[in-house]
């Protein structure tokens, strides 16, 4: 039996990210060490995007696809390792993974990362948080390797420019691993808090449907699903995707839905409430490759 190449070309995304849509990347390779990613790196052509694809959350690609390099960490970049107050995680590591582990070993602070249905990689890059907490609050320092670089660095909390959802980070650099910090817990209480942590989000947020979390970043101090629910656009569709009727920051697809059609309900969304209320709310979800009204 043939080996299956490292670097693999025309691979579907789809059923990579939590929308389930979207095409092919030209060039896909799932990486186990540093060695395979610095190969599947150099094994494209010289000036083709490249990004690394995390749980496969918050992201939707176009119905074309990716003409690029999608990279998929696993092997060493999914281990964790507790030593004391620093925890160590490879960036292809779930969150929720992260979150059970560190307070399983009695360490506290990450138990919000239960609820985040992405990597650590993905958190580092946009910072992400919830129930009061964010990366920027708990991360100690990350190993990046940046877009043209051959080698990795350490790079610091401040130097990576960590805001609301977002870093200078971008989709050619690289979360290889980051350290977080955290405080003594008791396990059962840290348990406690991982249990109201997913308690909520089944309460508050539409499992058993295809989204990418959360569409648009909240506005200060106000939140984009009330924003949303307050001019009655619950339920409101393009094509095969619709606005959730539990919580209006959520749009999931129905059989039959494109990437285009969360592309348009997106912006139909932003526009609508912009013209309503003067807020522009911007995307949190990344969309990725050509899309039909991207110049409208």
């Amino acid at each position: 039996m043939c080996a299956r190449p490292l670097v693999q070309r025309n691979l579907a995304l789809a059923p990579l990210t939590t929308y389930k849509l979207g095409g092919p990347a030209a060039w896909f390779a799932e990486v186990a060490d540093a060695g395979e990613l610095e190969v599947a790196r150099s094994s494209v052509p010289e000036g083709t995007q490249t990004m690394v694809l995390g749980r496969g959350s918050n992201i939707v690609f176009s119905d074309a696809g990716f003409d690029g390099l999608v990279i998929k960490l696993g092997g060493e970049f999914l281990e964790v390792d507790v030593a004391d107050a620093t925890v160590s995680a490879g960036g292809g590591v779930a969150l929720p993974r992260l979150a059970r582990l560190a307070a399983a070993a009695g360490r506290g602070g990450l138990e919000f990362y239960v609820g985040i249905p992405g990597s650590v990689g993905g958190a580092v890059c946009m910072n992400a948080g919830g129930h009061g907490a964010d990366t920027a609050a708990v991360l100690l320092d990350a190993r990046i390797l940046r877009h043209g670089a051959n080698r990795a660095h350490i790079e610091q909390p401040a130097g990576l420019d960590l805001r609301y959802r977002s870093s200078n980070l971008g989709d050619g650099d690289i979360v290889i691993s980051a350290r977080f910090a955290t405080t003594p817990v008791d396990p059962d209480v840290a348990e406690g808090r991982l249990r109201a942590i997913t308690r909520w989000r089944k309460e508050h947020q539409p499992g058993g449907t295809l989204n990418a979390g959360s569409v648009f970043k909240n506005p200060p101090g106000d939140a984009a699903g009330r924003i949303i629910d307050d001019l009655g656009l619950k339920g409101y569709r393009r094509g095969a995707v619709s606005i959730s009727t539990l919580h209006a920051n959520f749009f999931a697809a129905d059989p039959g839905a494109t990437a285009e059609d969360v592309w348009q309900l997106v912006h139909d969304v932003r526009r609508r409430v912009g013209e309503a209320t003067g807020v522009w709310l911007e995307p949190e979800i990344r969309f990725v490759g050509e899309f039909r009204g991207a110049s409208s």
